[in-house]
């Protein structure tokens, strides 16, 4: 008890219960509030009924002493939220070097279960810089996975958990796999528990875990069969690490699980690691039979880019090599390859698909590039067009020693593409007529009638770019989500909320279709020094009708403004301006009145 609190006691002017709870806010000591998190108290006047508090989120604050008995709670001076006070700097300097403590003294001060957000409000910002935060917490999960210090779920929804110290590490291993709920989780923990190989036998828990990946395998084949091939391929590599248990005869097997699966695998293998998907591919042969060629080409038209490039490893270890690329020439004829094994070939380009890259490669990939932007749901081509986009040799690979013919369609499908930013195609334009200077006239017209040209200010320019970026990146992807949540309602003939976002899905495609062709004929001016011999774009026009002036000024074609009387050249002032000189008679509808009016060219100056 604080000697000043004795003599309160000792005289009997507090009872001893509320003195020891007194001394707890003492200065120097530490203490806990809801709203303004933890404080160190620095000063009290126990006679005035004060305390001063320094909290983290209000400094020097003052409370009535029964008040702050009520609203704060003590904190030790060990407690990581007084360390937060009055040790700031060195946790963060440990936050650097050693994330994993930072994060199990948080959880030890929070009764050692805590949210990934809950986590982030009481150490971003204040701990960890907020800018550096996710790299930082990225970190500090891997640097606790590999102590098994913290049992760390996979979803931002799930609690962090602190383990019991006491246990050995194949008992923390275990008890992860039993307290994880994911399937991909526990068979990560299988990799672990392989490293731990000789202990998990000796121990004698090995036949238990296989009965329980056993057991739990069979429950979720029909709901998640990847993950079940998954967790059944990580035991058959736990099982190759054991030197004294084998699996029963009637044990549950790889092959039987795929002999027995009845809907597609690709998108059960998609996210799977490599390695487990190797293991899985070579069951393949035992599952399917004299099948099993046609089954793993049929997985490797739409996996991801792990698997597509696993099987064309396998297809290569066991001499097949020429089976697959038959395959790929048969499915780029009908373009049904998908984006991931597009991007396999082009990588591939230069050794294992020499032979299949060609023209029809680069036609699949603009046919895959447009189809996937007009479709409901996340982008499956953006890894691809990012490969089109950043590989400045590919376009030229693509279209070397191809006839003249067959660049002109590979560059009027470009050029016709909805799917790309007008920027990039521009871009992708550009190597195709490095790589080939005759396929310039697709793009100036030399060939056949030149397009019309806009000529436009350039801030009015830069206004229209501003829309379509805004077209692209937000509102179409917005709309596409709209569908697929009004698709979720059901019922589509009367589904209203469907029906409208599919119209405004037409609205926003014409839009941008407009949008595009406007600014691939747009040609940017600040229009200064225009001749003031005749009206012309960048001149300003005084108009005489009767006694009455009027001025106008002629800009570009999106310049107009009525208020200001700013108008295009391409408007119907602007075509009947365009021009004539002063002195000449002109006639068009007065703006506000849309009478039919006369007026003569009193004077003609430069706008800028």
């Amino acid at each position: 008890m604080h000697p000043d609190v004795v003599k309160l006691v000792e005289s009997g002017r507090i009872p001893q219960s509320v003195g020891d709870r007194l001394s707890q806010l003492a200065p120097g000591s530490f203490c806990l509030h809801k709203a303004w998190g933890s404080g160190k108290v620095t000063d009290w006047d126990l006679f005035g009924g004060k305390v001063t508090i320094d909290f983290e989120k209000e400094s020097a604050r003052v409370m009535g002493l029964k008040l702050a008995l009520e609203k704060t709670e003590p904190l030790e001076a060990d407690d990581f939220r007084a360390q937060k006070i009055d040790k700031i700097e060195e946790l963060r300097a440990l936050a650097q070097s050693d994330p994993a403590s930072v994060v199990v003294q948080t959880l030890e001060a929070h009764g050692g279960s805590m949210k990934p957000d809950q986590i982030d409000r009481v150490l971003c910002g204040s701990v960890v810089a907020e800018d550096d935060y996710k790299k930082w917490w990225d970190r500090a999960k891997k640097a606790m996975r590999e102590t098994h210090r913290v049992v760390v779920p996979s979803k931002r929804n799930e609690a962090l958990v602190l383990r019991d110290t006491n246990l050995s590490p194949v008992e923390t291993l275990i008890a992860d796999f039993d307290q994880v709920h994911n399937l991909r989780d526990k068979a990560k923990v299988l990799d672990d528990l392989r490293k731990h190989a000789r202990a998990l036998e000796s121990d004698g828990v090995a036949v238990e875990l296989l009965a329980k990946i056993e057991e739990i395998s069979r429950k979720a084949l029909k709901l998640h069969l990847g993950d079940s091939l998954d967790l059944l391929a990580g035991r058959d590599e736990l099982l190759e690490a054991l030197k004294e248990v084998s699996l029963p005869d009637n044990a549950l097997r790889l092959h039987d699980v795929l002999a027995s699966s009845s809907g597609s695998l690709a998108p059960e293998m998609a996210g799977l690691p490599a390695v487990r998907q190797r293991r899985i591919y070579e069951s393949f042969p035992e599952a399917f039979g004299e099948e099993w060629i046609a089954k793993i080409l049929g997985v490797f038209d739409r996996v991801g880019t792990r698997g597509v490039a696993e099987i064309a490893k396998m297809f290569s270890d066991r001499d097949e090599m020429s089976t697959l690329l038959e395959h790929i020439r048969s499915a780029l004829s009908r373009h049904s390859l998908g984006p991931d094994a597009l991007a396999w070939i082009c990588r591939e380009r230069k050794r294992a698909a020499e032979d299949v890259f060609s023209h029809e490669v680069g036609s699949a990939i603009l046919s895959v590039i447009e189809q996937d932007s007009t479709d409901e749901g996340p982008r499956r081509t953006l890894r691809l067009q990012n490969f089109l986009m950043e590989d400045r040799e590919l376009i030229a690979d693509l279209l070397a020693g191809e006839e003249m013919n067959e660049v002109r369609n590979f560059s009027r499908k470009l050029l016709q593409s909805p799917a790309f930013a007008e920027l990039d195609r521009k871009s992708l334009m550009a190597r195709v007529i490095k790589a080939h200077p005759e396929a310039q006239e697709l793009v100036t017209g030399d060939a056949g009638p030149r397009k019309e040209t806009l000529i436009v200010s350039w801030d009015s320019l830069e206004r229209r770019k501003a829309e379509y970026e805004d077209l692209v990146n937000k509102r179409i992807p917005g709309n596409i989500k709209e569908i697929a949540i009004a698709r979720s309602y059901g019922d589509l003939r009367e589904n209203f909320e469907y029906k409208a976002a599919k119209q405004m899905q037409a609205v926003l495609a014409r839009r941008k279709s407009e949008l595009e062709k406007d600014l691939d004929n747009a040609q940017g001016s600040d229009l200064t020094g225009a001749d003031p011999s005749a009206v012309n774009i960048g001149t300003v026009v005084t108009l005489r009708h009767g006694d009455s002036t009027e001025q106008y000024t002629v800009l570009g074609a999106w310049d107009s403004d009525p208020d200001k009387r700013l108008v295009s050249y391409l408007s119907e002032i602007g075509q009947a301006l365009i021009g004539q000189k002063v002195g000449d008679k002109v006639e068009f509808r007065d703006l506000e009145t849309e009478e039919a009016r006369t007026y003569e060219i009193d004077e003609i100056t430069a706008w800028k």
